[in-house]
């Protein structure tokens, strides 16, 4: 894990002269899953944009794999929060996962070693077999699973995804969960997440961006990270034999049931 696999450094950026991300480091190392946590509006999507090289930062420096983000662009598979489709349109699940390997061209017939691309892109996420089903009477779950495959079907060595669970239901959203885990034997992973559940049980780093950001290992993560990284106070679950539920301030709120560890934003 010694590979650094995104380097930025003092970044600040704006949007018609409203400063979004400001004196912004932080370091990933390779096979890593890193869980971007913080408010609406604090810079989480127009950081992955500034590693897509969709946008340039006004000052400091962004290199992915040693690089540009520009050219490391196709080394780099996107997800984003939501893409609009017509439910109308007659397009099949192979379809959809071969846009994957389109890689800049224009117009060009896919060649078989696509079409094995496109299958082991689905076989991955456990979507065999699936490839001539109309992509619009598959589940949500479905769906995201097979976007995933699209953005795996280039060969990426590192996956960036906006809130990747955010329109499933909790049963597919976890089998997504495990899936990332899956996928860190050879990729790194950066993942927009509100849901602090999904930080505390699957990422191996949290990366709190509020303007700034911070980078911390997960398992140091503390309830007052999150806090600062969300700009108020926090509800945090702790599902110890007791089942204590604590306010923001330590103090004891209500008996609660479960296990595990969690946290929501208010």
């Amino acid at each position: 894990m010694d590979e650094v696999v995104i380097d930025v450094r003092d970044v600040c950026f704006a949007f018609s002269g409203q400063e979004v991300l400001h004196n912004v480091s932080f370091s990933v190392p390779a096979r890593s899953l890193v869980a971007v946590v913080g408010p609406n509006g604090g810079g989480k999507t127009t950081l992955l944009r500034l590693l897509l090289g969709e946008i340039e930062p006004r000052y400091g420096t962004l290199r992915v794999f040693g690089g540009p983000c520009a050219a490391a662009r196709p080394r780099i598979g996107y997800l984003p929060q939501s893409l609009p489709f017509d439910a109308d349109f007659p397009v099949s699940v192979r379809d959809v996962v071969l846009l994957g390997r389109v890689d800049g061209r224009l117009v060009a017939p896919y060649g078989a070693a696509d079409r094995r691309a496109a299958a082991a892109a689905l076989a991955r996420v456990g979507l065999s077999g699936f490839e001539r089903r109309p992509f619009a009477e598959l589940s949500g779950g479905e769906r995201q699973r097979v976007l995933l495959a699209q953005a795996l079907a280039g060969g990426p060595d590192l996956l960036l995804l906006d809130e990747p669970a955010a329109s499933v239901d909790p049963l597919a959203a976890n089998r997504l969960y495990a899936l990332f885990r899956e996928l860190l034997a050879d990729l790194t992973i950066l993942m927009v997440s509100h849901n602090l559940g999904v930080v505390t049980g699957h990422a191996t780093h949290v990366l709190c961006v509020n303007r700034t950001a911070e980078l911390h290992a997960a398992a140091d993560v503390a309830a007052g990270t999150f806090r600062e990284a969300f700009g108020g106070d926090l509800t945090v679950l702790l599902h110890d034999p007791t089942c204590h539920v604590l306010d923001s301030s330590g103090a004891l709120a209500e008996p609660h049931s479960g296990a595990g560890q969690e946290g929501r934003a208010p």
